[in-house]
């Protein structure tokens, strides 16, 4: 019997950096170990980040990319950016013999294409919630029609799926209330590659002390609270930096607020590769984390966090709800809310306290037991096979 054919649908992939990329990377692989002939949909990465990966490396897995739409710092952000990979990807796929189901990644627009390709081929289809996208625009203040708008069309694509992934216990809750059974939802984690960040390897020789930021600078992550808090720490120490890595619609004035408060003590780096993230995180006094409170994301985990503490480096959490709550019980850092002179303080307290290999080791595996990537993508392999099979 040959291998089924699975077929993923995802406007991000490694080598590009991000956790979508990472995710549907890993969960690539992971189809590839149990059996399966595994095809990717996505995009061309830009030519800077080929440079920087040193190629594509897709191995034995089958790779069709197409150009996309960009903004000035590479990114594919925004609904015009998502047409000019969902349009094309509806030919790609419509001109390809069918698989034995497919796996969508978000966004919506994209999951609403894979749900018509899927209906037309009489295939079923799986979705990967690593978000909530309707929340989302809610909470960047987009207008009540457009959300309104998004959120039938996600709850469409989600509940004709016949099995959705989701990254965390409030994703889960908000998939139910968009109308997706309970008994069709598997909670499988979230994480990061716990091969490339561990605290084995070297540190970037950063000059200390410094925080670093790794990921997606938003609204409604409000790390700007990092920048004025960071004013504060340089009354007691100076010397304190913060190191940015990652993309976002904040980084304009990210930079902007960091010179007129602390001109010279904040660097954003942009996108980096997961090993520099990783060596930069293991020499930083604590990871930064944040989730602006009140916007509708306080159930998320962000990835963030895992980075660091897999690093063995201990997280500075600004931010209510799941993420405060998780580093508070697992002992991962401090999470003082976020109040900046709150914030400060915790920042202060972690330069100042000694880093123990006992500590380091503690965190890295609490990762690995919890939060590792790999693990996430095999469960999410293993239970969409099963969920296929059923629908035979």
């Amino acid at each position: 019997m040959p291998a089924p054919v699975v077929r993923l649908v995802t406007r991000l992939f490694a080598p590009e950096v991000g956790a979508a990329a990472f995710r549907q990377r890993v969960l690539a692989d992971s189809f590839s170990e149990l059996g399966c002939s595994v095809e990717v949909v996505t995009t061309r990465p830009p030519a800077e980040v080929l440079q920087t990966a040193g190629g594509t490396h897709d191995g034995a897995l089958r790779v069709s990319r197409w150009p996309v739409l960009r903004d000035e710092n590479g990114n594919v952000r925004g609904y015009v950016h998502y047409l000019s990979f969902d349009a094309p990807a509806l030919v790609r796929l419509l001109a390809r013999r069918p698989p034995a189901f497919y796996v969508a990644e978000p966004p919506p627009t994209t999951g609403l294409v894979v749900r018509l390709v899927a209906a037309l081929h009489r295939r079923p289809y799986v979705y990967y919630a690593a978000d909530v996208w309707s929340d989302g625009a809610a909470s960047a203040g987009a207008p009540g029609v457009v959300v309104s708008l998004l959120r039938r069309l996600e709850a469409a694509v989600l509940r004709r799926a016949v099995l959705v992934l989701s990254v965390s216990e409030g994703v889960s809750e908000r998939l139910e209330l968009l109308g997706v059974p309970a008994e069709r939802i598997l909670l499988v984690g979230n994480g990061v590659d716990t091969s490339v960040f561990t605290p084995d390897g070297p540190d970037a020789g950063e000059a200390g002390p410094y925080f670093a930021y790794a990921g997606t600078m938003s609204e409604w992550q409000g790390a700007d609270v990092f920048v004025e808090a960071l004013a504060l720490v340089r009354r007691e120490h100076p010397d304190a930096r913060i190191v940015f890595m990652g993309q976002g619609s904040e980084q304009a004035a990210l930079r902007a607020l960091a010179e007129r408060t602390v001109p010279g003590a904040v660097e954003l780096r942009g996108v980096v590769p997961p090993a520099v993230v990783a060596s930069t995180m293991r020499g930083a006094a604590a990871g930064l984390v944040s989730i602006r409170p009140g916007l509708g994301y306080d159930f998320a985990k962000p990835t963030k966090i895992y980075a660091a503490t897999g690093s063995g480096t201990p997280v500075v959490f600004a931010g209510e709800g799941a993420g405060r709550e998780l580093v508070t019980s697992q002992r991962l850092g401090w999470a003082p809310g976020y109040e900046v002179e709150a914030v400060a303080a915790a920042m202060s307290a972690a330069v100042r306290e000694q880093r123990t290999p006992e500590r380091t080791t503690r965190l890295a595996d609490w990762t690995e037991a919890n939060a590792s990537l790999g693990a996430a993508a095999r469960s999410a392999a293993s239970a969409t096979l099963d969920a296929v099979h059923r629908t035979r």
